[in-house]
């Protein structure tokens, strides 16, 4: 079963955290995948990586860029692993099939949306279900994250 963690995003947005995660897993040696919920979604966390910081990069690519097995980072829609991720980072309520093939799994959510934190809440009810790990994450008024679960 895969370790899963949730990460409520209540006070810095996906786009200001989701570097910082993945510079954090890619720094510990992990290969990753990254999934969102539709093909719009990719393209604009494409654009986000490649422009985020000036004096940062995060290697990434998907299906368009080819060599998907090569990708450190590979972003997807769909249910797959072209580049033998271990760990999978799920944004903007995507879901995936095949948890049990990653040894950790990222779940990050917009706690200020209220559809939002009700799918959150579905997914975690599901993943115990399941008999997966799971653990919860806030963020701290002056960031980081608080384990609260």
């Amino acid at each position: 079963m895969a370790e899963i963690g949730f990460y409520h995003l209540d006070r810095m947005p996906l786009d200001e955290v989701l570097p910082k995660l993945l510079e954090k897993a890619l720094g510990s040696g992990a290969r990753i995948v990254l999934r969102a919920p539709d093909a719009g979604a990719v393209e604009r966390i494409n654009r986000l990586l490649w422009t985020y910081g000036q004096s940062s990069f995060l290697p990434h690519g998907s299906a368009v860029d080819g060599r998907s097995e090569e990708q450190p980072i590979y972003l997807t829609a769909q249910d797959e692993n072209p580049n033998g991720a271990d760990i999978l980072v799920q944004v903007e309520g995507a879901e995936a099939g095949d948890l049990p093939s990653y040894r950790r799994v990222l779940d990050l959510f917009d706690g200020g949306n209220a559809e939002a934190l009700a799918a959150a809440r579905a997914r975690w009810r599901a993943y115990k279900e399941a008999g997966h790990l799971l653990t919860y994450w806030q963020q701290k008024p002056q960031g980081g994250w608080d384990k609260k679960a």
